[in-house]
């Protein structure tokens, strides 16, 4: 489904970021990419959703070089992939739905849609009584969920999470991992890039470790080990 083939990339001050990575990613895995603050995951996590480009080697996604689509093209393999991050990227001005609704509303969905999905995916992801809240009135778990929420609403083939629980506590951080979970055993694809070794150690699944550019270890059943 998603495929590095000797992937470098080189910043124009002169630093390698990634040098000669390959893997490829089937449908439904959970794959963890892990590594240390630097080591180049979230260069890898930027290529996928084509908002980094390789300076040398091809990021195929469904047999389509990312990189080298543009337009309608790239939007369409874009609209197959939600991403989730540290951050959260949400809109404060906006209450709960309204923060999942506009990701519909930017997509051209009509409003019979979006009144049916949105309250769905409130319910999967346990924030359909907060409807209403906004999101300074939420925790910083359930700013999460509701940055889940606004990944899943479009119902993409795969979901990429980058550093999503590097603001949380133990608690909120093994909520939004069991929800990630959840979202995998119903058929999508799970890429997530962490430095938490506790959460890598307890998911027991494929991992993928980065060092200094490099794909050092790739284990179907990996710990995090560095």
């Amino acid at each position: 489904m998603i495929r590095f083939e000797k992937v470098t990339k080189i910043y124009p001050s002169g630093d390698i970021v990634l040098q000669e990575v390959s893997f490829e990613v089937k449908k439904g895995e959970f794959v963890s990419i892990v590594g240390k603050s630097g080591a180049g995951k979230t260069t890898v996590i930027k290529m996928i959703l084509g908002l980094e480009a390789p300076t040398y080697g091809d990021v195929f996604f469904e047999g389509e070089n990312i990189h080298k689509i543009h337009g309608e093209a790239l939007q369409k393999i874009r609209r197959q992939i939600g991403g989730i991050y540290q951050d959260y990227k949400l809109l404060p001005q906006k209450t709960v739905h309204e923060n999942v609704a506009y990701v519909m509303e930017i997509e051209g969905k009509t409003n019979e849609e979006i009144a049916v999905r949105v309250p769905q995916v409130l319910e999967l992801i346990g924030l359909k009584e907060k409807s209403d809240n906004f999101p300074d009135e939420l925790s910083g778990g359930e700013q999460q969920r509701l940055a889940v929420a606004r990944a899943l609403v479009n119902q993409p083939d795969v979901i990429v999470a980058d550093e999503p629980t590097g603001n949380l506590d133990p608690y909120n951080t093994y909520e939004v991992i069991s929800l990630l979970e959840k979202i995998n055993r119903a058929g999508k694809t799970v890429i997530l890039s962490t430095h938490d070794r506790e959460v890598i150690n307890k998911l027991g699944k494929r991992v993928i470790t980065i060092e200094n550019g490099k794909v050092i270890r790739d284990e179907e059943k990996g710990r995090f080990i560095i």
